[in-house]
């Protein structure tokens, strides 16, 4: 990911081949902050092994880690 002042890798937290990046993203990068729950997705994955599902947190779970 690129911004005007910095570059940084995004780091998935399960493993598999991306299949479909989300273009409209470099039109409209900005969409990330405005609809990071829905429009503003980055890739969409094949998962090479569905039991890393097991050890990501919920939506409740990663907002009250967030708040602490």
């Amino acid at each position: 990911m690129e911004s005007v002042k910095a570059a940084s890798d995004v780091y998935a937290p399960i493993s598999g081949e991306i299949v479909e990046s989300n273009a409209a993203l470099t039109d409209d990068p900005g969409n990330v902050n405005k609809a990071a729950e829905t429009d503003a997705w980055f890739a969409k994955f094949k998962v090479t092994d569905k039991s890393e599902f097991d050890a990501l947190m919920d939506s409740e779970a990663y907002k009250a880690h967030t708040e602490k």
